[in-house]
């Protein structure tokens, strides 16, 4: 078949009424999946190498399926033997809709003449590791021929080391017979508990329309300066002379209404969630967090956001999580029930210091000395209260959370350490926990997470809120449904005038 009749037998078979059929790559667990499942399409498979986050996908999406389970390097396995080892048919006629994001440091320095050259000249990269996943990006879109496909990355896409990734990624795919546009969304307007920004990308093929269109908000709040003033250094090398231009492609984020119900906030999403005080009691050890203990819901009145939660279609949950664990860091445990909501590292390393001068008093008040500066038992004790790190170096490693404000954006590093989001109740005294950061991702109570605690903070810290990702997924089915009435009227029209 010709590329052309691959297009049209999909425009076809949608127009009969057959879902449209999603591949998604760099999966991680799922959160752009979970998203368009929800706006009614449906997951055909996905391409992960992490074997954890492979497993999670495979679990919530195909269970009992163990070959969608199986962890996959993109630049190991080509589109034909993916397609096979899947049983998927011809790539050309798999799916209908490509989704995910190859990481931003595959992109670096490639350059535009570079990306023009993928198509025809692919051999020429096949040892530049800078370009290796974009060219396999390429390559799957090539292969699966796509009606629509969506991209997403950090914001810094717009502006990497001087290069916008999206715009020349909207140029490669505008030659391949797309209509591509990007913009930049931010989760907390779409009803996630996070102010999380994105760069979104869209495209179409031209058989089916010439708009891109993006979600309209459904929730406001003013973003602080953080925020406002990262998305101004993403867009400053568009801003550097004339945007349309510069960057054709780029689309002004769609604005919230201030009369729009308010963001969803850190309580919001976490209030009615088991309490965590065993590490308080003594009752918590070092050691690896496996997901095997059932924490029942406590009864509570249930906001809309934990109704969400807890019933998701297709990911109910009526007992409660086994997942609600969290990290052993006995020196911070009262440091972390001092903390002011929004202190963040310079402001804890303060409080630390308060408090080891404290204990200096109680034990000159009980044994009517206290050890010299600079001596080991001094040093001893400075080091059980005070952390160690330098208070002008990531002054936001720590932050402890905001009540009443959307939670900032959960990184990666949640694997390594969850300083970054100190639960915001002081009684609990404490770091999220994986379910809480599942929760503050959007992601849904019944939604499984593969392996044990670092491994499912790394996935979770990875993803795309599905919130947003059904946001975008709802928008993009809209455009399809419209258009292909739109083709629907123009063939009916056109058999009335013969």
């Amino acid at each position: 078949m010709t590329a052309g009749s691959i297009i049209d037998a999909k425009i076809e078979r949608l127009a009969r009424g057959g879902l449209p059929r999603v591949l998604d790559l760099f999966a991680g667990c799922g959160g752009l999946s979970l998203g368009f499942k929800a706006a009614g399409f449906e997951i055909a498979a996905a391409v992960e190498f992490d074997p954890d986050a492979a497993a999670s996908h495979g679990a919530n999406f195909h269970p009992g399926d163990e070959r969608h389970a199986v962890a996959r390097d993109i630049t190991a396995i080509t589109p034909e033997k993916f397609a096979a080892a899947l049983e998927l048919g011809p790539p050309g006629s798999a799916i209908d809709v490509l989704v995910g994001g190859p990481p931003c440091q595959a992109f670096a320095r490639v350059g535009r003449s570079k990306l023009r050259e993928v198509r025809e000249h692919p051999e020429a990269f096949r040892f530049d590791p800078r370009a290796q996943l974009y060219i396999k990006y390429l390559e799957y879109v090539d292969a699966f021929k796509p009606l629509a496909l969506l991209m997403e990355n950090v914001p810094d896409a717009l502006n990497h080391g001087g290069q916008n990734i999206a715009e020349e990624t909207r140029e490669v795919l505008e030659e391949n017979g797309y209509i591509a546009r990007y913009t930049l969304l931010n989760a907390s307007f779409y009803g996630v508990p996070q102010m999380r920004e994105r760069m979104i990308l869209i495209a179409w093929r031209k058989e089916l329309t010439d708009m891109v269109s993006f979600p309209q908000p459904s929730h406001f709040m003013e973003l602080p300066p953080g925020y406002t003033g990262s998305r101004q250094v993403a867009l400053k090398l568009l801003k550097g002379g004339d945007l349309n231009k510069k960057a054709p492609g780029y689309v002004e984020p769609p604005e919230p209404s201030s009369s729009l119900p308010a963001a969803i906030t850190a309580q919001d999403a976490l209030a009615d969630l088991p309490k965590i005080t065993k590490h308080l009691e003594g009752k918590l050890r070092r050691g690896a967090r496996r997901f095997d203990e059932l924490e029942k819901y406590p009864k509570a009145k249930l906001n809309a956001y934990a109704q969400l939660m807890r019933q998701w279609p297709g990911f109910e949950n009526v007992q409660g999580v086994s997942d609600h664990v969290i990290r052993y860091l006995p020196r911070d445990w009262k440091l972390f029930s001092r903390l002011n909501p929004g202190d963040q590292y310079p402001q804890a390393h303060a409080h630390a210091v308060k408090m080891f001068e404290e204990a200096l008093a109680r034990l000159k008040a009980e044994t009517g000395a206290v050890p010299r500066k600079g001596t080991k038992a001094w040093e001893a004790l400075h080091a059980s209260i005070v952390p160690p790190y330098d208070v002008g170096k990531f002054p936001n490693k720590w932050r402890k959370m905001e009540p009443d404000l959307p939670a900032r954006t959960l990184m990666a590093h949640l694997g390594k350490d969850s300083y970054s989001h100190i639960h915001y109740d002081s009684a609990q005294a404490r770091t999220i926990s994986v379910r809480e950061a599942a929760r503050l991702q959007s992601f849904p109570d019944g939604f499984i997470f593969s392996g044990t605690m670092n491994p499912a903070f790394r996935q979770i810290g990875n993803a795309v809120p599905p919130l947003l990702a059904k946001a975008v997924a709802t928008e993009m089915m809209s455009t399809l449904r419209s258009s292909l009435a739109r083709r629907n009227d123009v063939i009916f029209r056109s058999a009335e005038a013969v």
